[in-house]
């Protein structure tokens, strides 16, 4: 499976979704055609980006299944929406996204970094995470499924770092092994000693993951 196979497999059967930064608009049409969702909304700040998911979802539009709105965040999202996507934006980009509107009551979402500070977030909020992986598709992407309610569980600092399901998960392994890499190459070439103490400490969780 690729990348959007995968990440909409997270998903739950629900009467209502949104995809928020829908981009293309790939997994809705995905969520739509599986049945996954009884009606969606897809959201895009980029009134282009949205153009291309309004055509590629044109039918469904139509139909009144699934309607457009071009806005920045959760904004025009209803907040009882049974579901909602966030994917292939940055940790930081997805915390504003919640902060400025809402926690979803069930939502995925697929950072592309900072993804250490997004589980933070969420479990500070008391969020109960209910997946949170990684997977392989060309590159490696992490994947965090949970609700706003219900959360009750810490985290330590490797589960905080990697993922508490990704522990487990072999992928985490070659993940590991490529960032390892690359911080020690950088490494080399720091002299700042703040960076380079959280390049060690990066380093060590690191080492321990491929242990």
């Amino acid at each position: 499976m690729g990348r959007i196979e995968i990440l909409c497999s997270y998903l739950d059967y629900c009467d209502s979704f949104a995809d928020v930064g829908c981009d293309h608009g790939y997994c809705t049409q995905y969520a739509l055609k599986s049945g996954k969702c009884k009606s969606a909304i897809i959201a895009d700040v980029s009134a282009k980006c949205l153009a291309k998911a309004e055509k590629l979802l044109s039918d469904y539009i139509r139909s009144g299944v699934c309607r457009s709105v071009c806005c920045d965040g959760l904004a025009d999202i209803p907040e009882q929406t049974g579901q909602v996507l966030i994917a292939g934006m940055g940790g930081e980009e997805i915390i504003k996204i919640l902060s400025q509107g809402f926690i979803p009551h069930k939502f995925v979402l697929q950072p592309m970094k900072n993804v250490p500070k997004l589980r933070q977030f969420l479990l500070e909020h008391g969020c109960k995470i209910t997946a949170d992986d990684i997977f392989r598709d060309d590159k490696f992407y992490f994947v965090i499924k949970g609700e706003r309610d219900g959360g009750a569980s810490s985290y330590s600092q490797s589960q905080l770092f990697f993922g508490r399901d990704s522990l487990n998960n072999p992928v985490l392994k070659e993940y590991a092994q490529a960032e390892l890499d690359k911080r020690q190459r950088h490494l080399l070439s720091c002299t700042d000693e703040l960076a380079r103490k959280k390049i060690i400490e990066e380093i060590n969780l690191l080492t321990e993951v491929l242990k």
